[in-house]
């Protein structure tokens, strides 16, 4: 038996073409950003960067090839991921969010339905997509038992019309380049004040100029300073019953498999941002002598914590890749390991940045380098995306009750890359 962790020549292909793409284009965002005081000016501004990557085929990654894109694996996703979250957060974190929007849509969707809003995300538009998940009263307890609690965001059905009412936040790309939406919402809300979620709970895809939509204010983030996270009313918003994902109940299964897919990679995430902290600490440590006689790296502390920080990126990285390889083998029904390496690579994320501020010290805190605010970035990845808390709930704890649950079956999921 061999573990192989080569690379295939497409997949080196891909990691070289998506560290130059962001060497090349992506370094260029902070500059454009850092002067712009609101979360929507900075949000605007990356949209000739998100085109960028439309124009990369990162979108048309997304989509299946039978709609027009390229179906890009969960495993490629990730090597491309990492080298592109290692320069900037935010535009991936855009295309990111669009992938959330279009995953119920993906694994749920009627034929039909596939070929009426999957085919413009293959196309050359920078169009974005949104996942309307959270509620302004917090996403934890969306699937609890208790009809007063949990969504609050109600459709009913007019004849032949869903009409949406309820408040959402954290709508990433809810509300467009430009404050008129998204190209499509795909919105969790309930179709029976009177029935659990189990009964009740569903997906309903919204375009978003659809009149009702209001964005009602955004979210300014300590981190992810181009990730916009606005806040949306949907008031007697109209859509086709037609656009009803699945059916009433089926909103707790699509909202489990929708963050199957991007936990893992935010494993990634969390590597390219571990990654370019470390970088600048490393080359630091070579080159700074902190009025010393030697550089730093010549001290065994520094020397050792270096040696600990690249060691801990090794282990997220190649979690991340067996999570990712699982994904793909299993068409996205996993759901455990890649909840493990959520939790596991955003946590240590933030010990690793925190690691790399030790090593160069004071200057770390101020905008003197750039680890400042990878911290402020990585904070943001335990508590998003269902938070960890939740997930370790939810997904991990609900699987291990699990009567049928074999704690060796994951392991034994070997990776073959």
């Amino acid at each position: 038996m061999a573990i192989n962790f080569d690379l295939s020549p497409e997949q080196a292909g891909l990691q070289k073409a998506a560290r130059s793409f962001a060497d090349d284009r992506l370094s260029l965002v902070e500059g454009v950003i850092a002067p712009l005081p609101t979360p929507e000016a900075r949000f605007a501004a990356i949209k000739p960067f998100y085109q960028d990557m439309v124009d990369a085929g990162f979108m048309k990654a997304l989509v299946p090839v039978e709609y027009g894109g390229t179906a890009m694996p969960s495993l490629d996703f990730a090597l491309a991921a990492e080298e592109l979250t290692r320069v900037d957060i935010n535009v991936p974190t855009a295309l990111l969010g669009t992938g959330l929007g279009l995953q119920p849509i993906i694994h749920f969707g009627t034929a039909e339905q596939k070929a009426q809003f999957l085919p413009p995300f293959a196309g050359s538009e920078p169009l974005l997509a949104a996942w309307a998940f959270t509620e302004t009263s917090g996403g934890a307890n969306f699937d609890s038992s208790d009809p007063s609690t949990g969504v609050q965001t109600f459709a009913r059905l007019d004849g032949d019309e869903w009409v949406i009412n309820g408040d959402k936040h954290f709508t990433t790309n809810g509300c467009g380049f430009d404050g008129n939406g998204a190209a499509l919402i795909s919105v969790l809300c309930r179709t029976d004040l009177t029935l659990p979620p189990g009964e009740s709970l569903a997906v309903i895809v919204v375009p978003g100029d659809t009149p009702g939509i209001k964005v009602e204010s955004y979210i300014d983030t300590m981190g992810h300073r181009a990730t916009i996270s606005p806040r949306i009313t949907f008031t007697d918003v109209r859509v086709p019953a037609g656009n009803l994902i699945g059916a009433p109940g089926d909103g707790i299964e699509i909202s489990r498999k929708t963050f199957n897919w991007t936990s893992s990679l935010i494993g990634a995430a969390c590597v390219g941002r571990m990654r370019a902290a470390f970088d600048y600490a490393f080359e630091f440590a070579k080159t700074d002598k902190r009025s010393g006689p030697v550089p730093i790296i010549d001290y065994q502390n520094v020397g050792y914590m270096l040696v600990d920080i690249k060691t801990r990126i090794e282990a997220a990285r190649y979690f991340t890749w067996k999570a990712c390889d699982l994904y793909d083998k299993t068409n996205g029904a996993d759901e455990e390991l890649g909840h493990m390496v959520k939790v596991f690579a955003s946590e240590l994320s933030v010990q690793v940045v925190y690691d790399t501020m030790r090593v160069v010290g004071v200057n770390s805190y101020g905008d003197q380098t750039p680890i400042a605010a990878i911290m402020e970035d990585v904070l943001c990845f335990p508590v998003y995306d269902g938070g960890n808390m939740g997930v370790r709930r939810r997904q991990l704890h609900a699987l291990l009750k699990s009567a049928d649950y074999d704690p060796m079956e994951s392991s034994a999921c070997i990776v073959a890359i």
